[in-house]
């Protein structure tokens, strides 16, 4: 535990893995081009450095917890390249990813003596940080085997599902059903609400049947309560919808939950918690109260 683990990535998961780290007596350094990121991981015990490749010159392990496999590949492989002149011997990527990239960017780091793990998790930064989140480890079984002490600090929940590349197709499917399990819980409030139903009403209803789900238990208070304080983004969930439609285009259900995002996110609500879908389904359900609402919360004009 000596050496640092490098973090690279210090939003919503790159905190709370890093939360985990320094609760466990690892030392963490860590980036972010986001100055108040970087102040965020100094609060819980890390080392802030001025860029990426400070943070990979100080480690052999590096943690990524990026949007996407583009910014992946970009830091791992762009001109500005982390691993040039460095000493990492091992990659672990928390984001959720292009399968096939992903792979493919396993075997050249494999090349070049450099281990890789995906380790996508599925679950909130809140359920990270308190080890609630499942985390789904895609790669070589020995390099899972030596990490074991690692990885169970990130994460005490894991599932290895196979090589590289696995991890991704593991959590764009878990991630479906998540979506549209909470997609499901905001219409259903919606509607509740035009039958005359109040939405802690509803919920009650709703956990006390077998309706009741792990999206109602968690993100139903947040709907109740107008909370929409980001634990994950609707934004970040589109990525993982648009995804899912590139491997296969033909699911139905998540063609129409892929125009609801697209819809909440035009509406200005892609930084907010995902339990803010509810807004859309209430725009969708009601537009003459949401239009009568917009109006009232938009500023006026300042008569002279």
């Amino acid at each position: 535990m000596s050496a640092p683990i490098g973090m690279i990535g210090l939003g919503l998961v790159g905190c709370a893995l890093s939360k985990r780290l320094l609760d466990k007596g690892f030392q963490a350094v860590g980036y972010d081009i986001r100055e108040s990121a970087r102040t965020e991981f100094v609060a819980l015990g890390g080392i802030a450095l001025d860029s990426a490749h400070a943070v990979a010159q100080r480690t052999a392990v590096l943690v990524l917890a990026m949007f996407d496999t583009a910014d992946v590949l970009s830091i791992l492989e762009g001109p500005s390249s982390v691993l040039r002149d460095t000493q990492v011997t091992l990659v672990i990527d928390c984001s959720t990813g292009n399968a096939q990239a992903l792979a493919a960017l396993a075997a050249r780091l494999q090349a070049q003596g450099i281990a890789f793990l995906e380790a996508p998790l599925s679950g909130s930064s809140s359920q990270i940080a308190n080890g609630a989140a499942t985390m789904l480890l895609g790669g070589e079984d020995s390099v899972v085997a030596a990490q074991q002490a690692l990885l169970e600090a990130l994460s005490p929940k894991r599932v290895h599902v196979g090589s590289a590349g696995m991890g991704a197709r593991a959590k764009l499917a878990t991630n479906l059903v998540l979506g549209l399990n909470r997609a499901a819980l905001a219409e259903g409030m919606a509607f509740a609400e035009q039958l005359g139903l109040a939405p802690q009403q509803f919920l009650d209803l709703v956990l006390a049947s077998p309706a009741r789900s792990e999206a109602a238990t968690l993100k139903g208070p947040m709907m109740v309560a107008g909370d929409f304080a980001p634990q994950s983004r609707i934004r970040q969930h589109l990525k993982d919808v648009d995804l899912m439609l590139a491997q296969s285009p033909a699911l139905p259900l998540t063609q129409a939950h892929a125009a609801l995002l697209r819809a909440a996110v035009a509406a200005g609500d892609g930084e907010l918690d995902n339990a803010a879908i509810i807004q859309q389904l209430r725009r969708a359900l009601n537009p003459i109260r949401a239009e009568a609402q917009a109006r009232a919360e938009a500023p006026h004009p300042v008569l002279h």
